[in-house]
């Protein structure tokens, strides 16, 4: 699966007031400042739109008109080709100058438009983002944009006028983990020992399940999501699912303990323009610690911190993190 990872640098042209978490803010902006430069027919819905498959905002926002499903895959709808994870401060207010970074991460041929984004982020800053100021959204400036693949480089610069396309895109796909993706714990345990592994929330995970109750996530409920996420994605933008034992994939997860727990239950509002009412959502915060043998789960658990996971991850939830 083509994967690509870019960073956008903006700098503030005005004060700005930013939610505490900046992800549906950021993605909602950006879906009208893509629908506008996309859009030829602005009165068309997407689900009527004969240019709908072709369409860079359909692709991104309106993913189960635009993106046809393989045949035989068992998905009710595509993934969303496009996770944009927000800038990761906490605060709320920041000053003119200030910068700050998104990432966009793409999947499959998404990666081919990475202009249409680019210029899109462009007119973002024009309208502005986050609560009125004076009468106004704060406008920022698209610095720069940067691949953060094996190295990084620069795609777009402010003033250049134009946008270089990397010439090579990062492939994702299932296969044996890295020797030193997971080191063995100081404690002299490891991966396939009885040692323990760490799981850090970066955002929020959103996941709903009947037997993981709040603040508590047992491994096999963590892998049931993992495998339904990467599946989807593998299915849809690559080169179709791993061939493996998922049931039994799980009946090993259940072996797998909880040595320790400090999950939180977060619950924030957010506004949704699309529905134009303010929306509750939830997700669990902090740590949790595992024990057992991991050497089976690692590929997945591996490519699960490259793509997001769980409910909303579009705009940047479920970003997690391993550690010994």
């Amino acid at each position: 699966m083509i994967f690509g990872r870019y960073k956008f640098t903006i700098r503030l042209a005005d004060d700005a007031q930013l939610p505490y978490y900046k992800g549906s803010t950021f993605r909602g902006v950006l879906g009208h400042a893509l629908r506008e430069v996309m859009c030829a027919l602005l009165d068309q819905d997407c689900a009527t739109c004969i240019l709908c498959s072709d369409c860079t905002y359909a692709m991104v926002f309106e993913t189960a008109h635009a993106v046809a499903l393989p045949k035989g895959v068992r998905i009710s709808s595509p993934p969303h080709p496009l996770v944009l994870e927000p800038p990761l401060t906490q605060k709320t207010h920041f000053n003119k100058g200030d910068t700050l970074t998104c990432m966009l991460l793409l999947f499959g041929e998404i990666n081919s438009d990475l202009s249409h984004l680019i210029y899109a982020f462009k007119q973002m800053g024009q309208t502005g983002i986050g609560k009125k100021i004076a009468g106004r959204r704060s406008q920022f400036v698209l610095e720069s944009v940067t691949t953060m693949g094996s190295e990084e480089l620069h795609v777009y610069k402010k003033n250049d006028y134009q946008i270089t396309l990397p010439e090579q895109t990062e492939r994702l796909s299932y296969g044996q983990i890295n020797s030193d993706y997971f080191p063995l714990n100081s404690n002299g345990g490891g991966i396939s020992n009885g040692g323990s592994i760490t799981l850090s929330m970066i955002t929020p995970l959103r996941i709903i399940a009947r037997d993981a109750p709040v603040a508590r996530l047992p491994f096999s409920v963590l892998m049931s999501t993992i495998i339904r996420r990467v599946t989807s994605l593998l299915n849809v933008y690559g080169e179709g699912e791993p061939d493996l034992d998922y049931s039994g994939i799980i009946a090993a997860a259940k072996n797998i303990t909880i040595a320790e727990n400090s999950l939180q239950w977060l619950d924030w509002k957010r506004y949704s323009s699309r529905q134009d009412k303010k929306m509750f959502l939830g997700g669990l915060t902090g740590s949790i610690t595992y024990q057992g043998d991991f050497k089976p789960f690692l590929p997945m658990m591996e490519m699960a911190e490259k793509v997001h996971i769980g409910k909303n991850s579009s705009f940047g939830l479920g970003k997690i993190q391993f550690h010994s």
